[in-house]
């Protein structure tokens, strides 16, 4: 090779090297603090993970991420594909057989009373939906209200008032956010 190869050669491998470097920084660096910073500025309970804390400023959890209540006197997220350990769906098909053997199996937990709402026995698409709907919400107030030695209207109406349709009224079925109405009634109704 000759030396004007060479360092030709090396020319190239110099840009080549600072264009990865400029590249990554842009990229990994710059583009990152870019949108935590448009995070922070629109949105900083959302973009820090909408935790919720108690009277003591400890986390309790989160507004989006589902967890698994199976005490009596809360109401009971929906199933998780996960068990609530991470995200990831359970893509069973509607019309195969194992998501009917996995909602039957839920069933025996509902104390039946009626026909049980489909959220109840089915996980969601990303295993960690943090909504319920309101007619499940509502199907476990007997449960509730006589773990807590309340009424049953009582557990109703704090059901309903911590409800919410989504999409700025484009949708139609209203949903209770699962943390947020049991912390709603650990408030209204120790016990």
């Amino acid at each position: 090779m000759e030396q004007a190869e060479r360092t030709q050669w090396g020319i190239e491998l110099a840009v080549s090297f600072r264009l990865v470097i400029v590249t990554m920084l842009v990229c990994c660096v710059g583009y990152t603090a870019l949108i935590y910073g448009v995070g922070q500025a629109l949105t900083p309970y959302t973009a820090n993970g909408s935790l919720i804390l108690n009277g003591q400023g400890q986390i309790v959890g989160s507004e989006q991420i589902a967890q698994g209540f199976t005490r009596p006197e809360y109401i009971w997220s929906r199933p998780s594909a996960t068990d609530y350990a991470g995200a990831g769906g359970s893509n069973l098909s509607p019309a195969g057989s194992a998501l009917r053997e996995r909602a039957q199996a839920a069933l025996p937990a509902m104390a039946a009373e009626g026909p049980v709402p489909r959220d109840m026995v089915t996980a969601s698409g990303s295993g960690l939906d943090p909504h319920l709907t309101l007619e499940a919400a509502e199907y476990q107030a007997g449960r509730v209200a006589e773990a807590r030695g309340a009424s049953r209207e009582k557990v109703l109406e704090i059901l309903r008032e911590n409800a919410f349709v989504p999409g700025m009224g484009l949708a139609e079925i209203p949903l209770v956010n699962v943390l947020n109405v049991n912390i709603a009634l650990d408030k209204a109704l120790p016990h």
